[in-house]
């Protein structure tokens, strides 16, 4: 069984996902039935946490790439096993109407189901969620906002709603608030590389508009820690030199004095060279295995691959003749 098949198929490279699903059928038919009973299904060894798993994940990879047909196949059978009324059933079904809506009139007939289902079960966290994703995508990020906020008033636990309310503030460049909900994330995750790295872009985001010496530390901070976690993120060692290089361009001395007071302040303009250079040297090495088709080195994805080769071009030394 391919390992892409238990990943969230939203981490997965669109080719990766594209392939998957044009490879659903026959996997499609190894994967156990769900029409067994419950109790039945329990004693069949052929079925396991994996197989439900992989169901769900091509439902979500084959609606990502149109295949809707192969999607409603892999969708009833999650149905069969774990009923219509089971609430994370419900909200793959809402999602596959949503993916099979033509036009606004029926999308703004969905959302209403996903109230009338709130109103008789308001804890209903799937289905809270669908709703607030819905509203976000036709548009109506105030009211997105609001329901991820009483979302997360019933559930202040959740990660996944506290990232998406943390996007959400920065689409529309609420800075301040994104980096809250941000850091609520990795309060609950505090080992996860990407959510360091993304904190570190919104506060070097944030830098542009105050407080630039103290975000610029926090981030370089942040995206230290991403590629501490994990030594070959791209979006860590990304952020790492695009915080370096400006901090390198303050007059020296001026960010240092500007931070020395907070709890973290800048380190020597010597360590922040070495980092500069540690980024660049790591970016390159990324770049130069991807594009070599190294096992191991697959799986980024192409627009940061291609902005990381942006990056080197823009900051190489010129060769003198």
């Amino acid at each position: 069984m391919s390992s892409s098949l238990l990943q969230p198929p939203g981490q997965l490279p669109p080719a990766t996902a594209l392939k998957l699903s044009e490879q659903a059928p026959d996997i499609y038919r190894k994967q156990p039935s769900g029409s067994a009973s419950a109790l039945s299904s329990l004693l069949l060894t052929t079925e396991t946490q994996e197989s439900w798993t992989v169901y769900e994940n091509l439902f979500l990879s084959c609606l990502r790439t149109g295949h809707d047909e192969t999607a409603q196949q892999c969708l009833l059978q999650l149905v069969d096993r774990f009923g219509e009324d089971n609430e994370r059933i419900m909200a793959l079904k809402g999602l596959f109407k949503e993916a099979a809506a033509v036009d606004d009139v029926q999308l703004e007939a969905i959302l209403r189901e996903y109230e009338q289902i709130l109103e008789g079960n308001p804890t209903n966290l799937p289905i809270a969620k669908r709703r607030a994703a819905l509203l976000r995508s036709t548009g109506r990020a105030v009211d997105a906002v609001t329901a991820l906020t009483s979302l997360l008033d019933m559930s202040p636990t959740d990660a996944e709603a506290w990232a998406e309310l943390a996007d959400l503030y920065l689409a529309q460049g609420l800075y301040q608030q994104a980096i809250f909900a941000q850091e609520e994330v990795l309060v609950l995750q505090p080992n996860a590389w990407n959510v360091h790295a993304r904190l570190g872009e919104m506060l070097f985001m944030a830098a542009k508009t105050s407080d630039a010496p103290k975000r610029l530390a926090e981030a370089l901070k942040r995206f230290c820690r991403s590629v501490e976690l994990c030594d070959d993120y791209l979006r860590g060692y990304y952020g790492l030199k695009l915080t370096t290089q400006q901090l390198l361009k303050e007059p020296s001395g001026k960010a240092s004095k500007q931070v020395e007071s907070e709890d973290w302040s800048l380190p020597e303009v010597s360590t922040l060279q070495k980092l500069d250079q540690a980024a660049t040297e790591k970016l390159a090495e990324i770049v130069r295995r991807n594009s070599a088709g190294e096992k191991g080195w697959q799986g980024y994805d192409a627009a940061e691959i291609a902005a990381a080769k942006e990056l080197l071009a823009a900051n190489a030394t010129p060769t003198i003749h």
